[in-house]
């Protein structure tokens, strides 16, 4: 019990640092978030209508591949990208806003299917937590589905609130808020590797 609220517990954790993670949707649900402040509620819709099917497809490759060699092999390869992806996280940024021509739920769609990083972070540090939810059933892991896109939800909506107050919020704080991710990507990305062998 408690290890599968603790598994939840790092699943927002992990959630959040790859969610926070620049990238189309960040900038779509920034330039959104200019003309309508509920767009990021929308772009979450259009992101989890990629999503849901992708943790489906990986749930169903690893029920026929979980074994240990398989949960040490997406172990340490997940963590390399949690690392790689917090120390992205600690470097400047320079992010030219622009205005996407569609409505919120296609943009979360179009920003979503055309980010290769996207489907990386599902094959190696989602497969990582999906396994860990399989262990516990199939109930459990659309909790852990449901867990993982409130997590979008909740940044996407705050990026577009935050933008259609204001821009020179959003700019002050990002900075502090990706460094504070990325330390927490460093330390899951070590326990990713490390846990197996343990």
């Amino acid at each position: 019990m408690w290890e599968a609220l603790a598994l939840l517990g790092a699943t927002v954790v992990i959630s959040l640092s790859g969610v926070m993670m620049p990238g189309p949707v960040t900038a779509g649900a920034i330039a959104k978030g200019a003309e309508d402040k509920k767009a990021g509620i929308k772009i979450a819709l259009g992101h989890a209508l990629i999503e849901f099917p992708i943790i489906a497809l990986v749930a169903v490759g690893l029920t026929f591949i979980a074994s240990w060699e398989a949960k040490a092999v997406i172990g340490v390869v997940g963590g390399i990208l949690l690392i790689y992806l917090g120390i992205q996280l600690f470097r400047p940024i320079d992010e030219e806003e622009k205005r996407f021509p569609y409505k919120p739920t296609m943009v979360g769609v179009i920003t979503s299917a055309a980010n290769p990083y996207f489907f990386i972070w599902w094959a190696t540090v989602g497969a990582a937590l999906i396994t860990r939810a399989l262990e516990y059933g199939v109930l459990f892991l659309v909790v852990f589905a449901i867990v993982h896109w409130s997590c979008d939800l909740m940044w996407d909506s705050f990026l577009t609130l935050s933008s259609h107050s204001t821009l020179d919020y959003w700019h002050k704080h990002r900075r502090k808020v990706f460094a504070a991710c990325g330390a927490i990507m460093l330390i899951f990305g070590v326990w990713f590797i490390v846990s197996p062998f343990i």
